[in-house]
């Protein structure tokens, strides 16, 4: 198992990043860094090989041109090694538009899918729940918030092993006609397709409740959901440190309440995770968190390992033609640029 790794992105820089590559390397998994070899100090490193490259795309680059333009940028060549069979899934903790469009060019969607869509599993005390698109396409229409109901159910039943999983619109009410037109027009269609369990619309406080097990909507109103989320919980967590250390009594309490808010901290960390699938591939893609720790680099390694391993991009595709995925959002087969993302 050999997984691609763009060399820049990680905001706490070079030295986090080839933490995690060594802690996966440890794991069994190889690793091949396309990145500055001297920075990332990783010569001799078992397990690891450093592709030397100083060229990147940052955030503020157009991501489709500097892409197409660009062809020896670190996560260019990442997908590339992958449609060369030299690795069998990339990581990149870079622009988020940019892996999209690199990993669609390089690695080309499946069959009948109009775009990709990042998918994250989001923790709840009930069970999690996979939630997309939380970055890729900015603005959708129908029969594409539609194909991401599909491709979520497909991965959450193949890989995250959830039988016949539950599907959720977000929007701001829980009435067929609530929201903006696409999310009104995809409930429509989605009330009607079979092989999909689509339960309705469901609204923001749902989402950590775990009232359903795949929420899909537009990436821009994702991604906001995501971090507010992910900022709620760390705020959270600080509140209940601070309180916990008021006075004396609170600070028995805290004590004895420690290794439980120990281990629900370490839930709710976006480094636990890894990171976002990029779904509707030919192959795995993982966008990781542009500020992961040493962590956070490894255990996205470790999520695109684990995804080859039980062979997503062939089970998914596999229920996505059982379920007549394209059915409802073949009339826009033209769209292939990504649309790129605000994470």
């Amino acid at each position: 198992m050999t997984i691609a790794l763009d060399g820049f992105g990680a905001e706490q820089g070079f030295d986090v990043l080839a933490e995690g590559a060594r802690r996966a390397a440890a794991d069994g998994i190889g690793v091949r860094v396309f990145g500055p070899e001297r920075s990332l100090g990783l010569s001799g490193v078992e397990g690891v090989e450093v592709i030397p490259t100083t060229e990147w795309i940052g955030n503020e680059d157009d991501p489709v041109h500097s892409v197409r333009e660009r062809k020896e940028a670190s996560v260019v060549r990442a997908a590339a090694d992958v449609a060369e069979g030299n690795a069998q899934a990339m990581v990149s903790l870079g622009s988020t538009g940019a892996t999209m469009a690199a990993a669609t060019f390089g690695l080309r969607r499946l069959k009948g899918v109009q775009r990709p869509a990042l998918a994250v599993p989001i923790p709840s005390p009930k069970k999690p729940v996979l939630f997309l698109d939380v970055g890729a396409n900015v603005e959708v229409r129908p029969q594409h918030l539609v194909q991401f109901a599909f491709l979520g159910a497909a991965f959450s039943a193949a890989v995250m092993e959830v039988r016949e999983p539950t599907v959720g619109l977000l929007t701001v009410g829980e009435e067929a006609g609530k929201g903006r037109p696409e999310i009104v027009e995809a409930h429509r269609i989605l009330k009607d397709s079979p092989g999909l369990d689509f339960v309705g619309n469901i609204e923001g406080g749902d989402l950590p409740a775990a009232k359903v097990d795949v929420v899909v909507t537009d990436g821009f109103t994702g991604n906001v959901a995501l971090k507010v989320m992910e900022g709620a919980a760390k705020e959270l967590a600080g509140a209940i440190s601070e309180v916990a250390h008021q006075n004396p009594i609170a600070a028995v309490g805290g004590m004895l309440l420690k290794p439980s808010l120990g281990g629900l901290r370490k839930k709710f960390d976006p480094d636990t995770t890894g990171g976002a699938i990029l779904l509707g591939l030919r192959a795995v893609t993982i966008v990781g968190h542009g500020s992961s720790g040493p962590d956070g680099v490894a255990n996205a390694v470790r999520m695109a390992a684990r995804s080859v391993r039980v062979d997503a991009v062939g089970r998914t595709a596999a229920l996505l033609r059982e379920g007549g995925a394209g059915r409802a959002a073949l009339a826009d087969e033209g769209t292939a640029e990504p649309a790129g993302g605000p994470a």
